[in-house]
């Protein structure tokens, strides 16, 4: 079993996000889809584009970009496909791709310089005022606006450790650096959720003694 850091219910809904690595895609339909069938190629589609696009948005932050990404991610997908040889679920095949996809967008150096001008000018990247202004609570936690307000890498390794499931192991090799790496970022981010989260919570859980 992997170590888990001290839970916090903030996050529970994002564990019941569907993951890409609990798809499956029949052998008949991708057979179908690889001969080039339009409606295996559709059913193909239906089943993972949802999960596809959610994990890509989580990854890189921007919906334009990450609908750019998406349709690239779909169409290697498409391209590859004769070389899956079911050896897990197509889902997580398919993930595979995304995360490369996003993960060569985050380390890049245009990525890099978009960043460093965005923090010249006073505002945090990926995110407006309105996201990261502290002390949003509501009627419910915005665990949305939570994950705004992080940094793209460390929302990258929440959500693929949080909900894709990845070790930090796995974590570490895909962004090329070591598994403390991996460690230190999703600590660092739990402290940054826990700062939104966790008032909430206390509020509702402690007793005055």
């Amino acid at each position: 079993m992997r170590p888990q850091l001290r839970p916090f219910a903030g996050l529970g809904h994002l564990r019941s996000v569907t993951r890409l690595v609990d798809i499956e895609v029949t052998h008949e339909v991708v057979a179908r889809a690889c001969a080039g069938e339009e409606q295996a190629r559709e059913a193909i589609y239906v089943a993972t584009a949802a999960a596809t696009l959610t994990l890509i948005r989580r990854l890189v932050g921007q919906r334009a970009l990450a609908d750019d990404l998406f349709q690239d991610t779909m169409m290697t997908l498409y391209e590859r496909l004769p070389q899956f040889r079911h050896e897990a679920p197509l889902g997580a095949w398919l993930r595979q791709i995304a995360v490369s996809r996003c993960l060569m967008y985050l380390r890049s150096p245009w990525k890099r310089a978009r960043l460093s001008l965005t923090a010249e000018e006073g505002g945090p990247p990926g995110a407006t005022v309105e996201q990261v202004t502290p002390g949003f609570r509501g009627e419910a936690i915005d665990v949305e606006r939570a994950l705004a307000a992080l940094a793209p890498t460390a929302r990258a390794v929440v959500w693929m450790y949080e909900v894709e499931g990845y070790s930090h192991q796995e974590i570490a090799r895909e962004f090329g650096r070591s598994v403390s790496f991996s460690k230190s970022q999703l600590a660092r981010a739990h402290a940054r959720l826990r700062t939104w989260l966790e008032p909430q919570e206390n509020r509702q859980s402690c007793t005055l003694i």
